[in-house]
């Protein structure tokens, strides 16, 4: 069943009767921050090329204006997304509240943020997303400023504790987290040299390939990588169901 605008244009609640959701449950990773250049495509980048792995399958959302675009890197599994009216958000939540197996990922841009949140809060989304069996993580890229702060306190409101992880992206938080983001979930990404860095922002550049073509497993990028994909792996893990 798909979400009905109200007369004032925005969305209904998903129905509460609908039916209860499987066992298998879908996981959809929401890459936010109401900051521009935190490092969202990059995670976003990686996150998906380690479930293409790992599933077989990804479905990538791009919702971004100005950053570097999600769908310049992952043409072949991303696909552009808008929040600023009625019938964009009504195609993004009707695919992201499917459980149809398939990982998502939404690399959700600084200007979708209020919008996106705001949209989730109105229709229920969280709460249909367990009926239905779709587990959502949001990963909120942690910064030192006050929007970032106000975020996140509107995030741990909003997002239950299990379902809300800070991404301390060192490369941005060069340093402590803020003392409100420090507790909780964390999910670390360690900054790398500039020359490195300089190399994966290329586009015709691939994490997993690079893993399969480098034999020597020393190397400062080659261990990055797996450290963030085992981080992953972890997440991946802390969404299955507990008997």
């Amino acid at each position: 069943m798909k979400s009905a605008p109200r007369n004032d244009g925005s969305l209904t609640p998903f129905p509460a009767s609908f039916d209860s959701a499987p066992m298998r449950r879908t996981p959809v990773y929401i890459i936010c921050s109401p900051r521009p250049l935190v490092g969202k495509p990059l995670i976003a980048r990686l996150l998906s090329e380690f479930l293409t792995l790992q599933r077989g399958a990804v479905i990538a959302f791009d919702v971004n204006l100005k950053e570097p675009s999600l769908l310049d890197y992952l043409p072949r599994f991303t696909e552009t997304a808008e929040v600023d009216d009625t019938f964009g958000k009504m195609q993004l939540m009707d695919r992201l509240i499917l459980n149809d197996g398939v990982a998502k990922v939404i690399d959700l841009g600084f200007h979708a943020f209020d919008e996106f949140f705001k949209m989730c809060d109105e229709i229920g989304f969280i709460k249909e997303a367990a009926r239905r069996g779709v587990a959502p993580l949001v990963l909120f890229v942690a910064d030192t400023d006050r929007v970032s702060a106000r975020a996140f306190e509107m995030l741990q409101q909003q997002i239950p504790p299990h379902a809300l992880v800070t991404v301390d992206n060192e490369f941005v938080v060069r340093g402590e987290l803020p003392a409100a983001m420090g507790h909780g979930r964390i999910l670390a990404i360690a900054a790398l040299p500039v020359f490195l860095k300089t190399y994966i922002d290329r586009l015709g550049f691939s994490f997993t390939a690079y893993l399969r073509s480098e034999k020597d497993a020393s190397t400062e990028l080659h261990q990055w990588i797996r450290k963030n994909y085992s981080s992953f792996r972890e997440l991946e893990l802390s969404l299955v169901p507990q008997r």
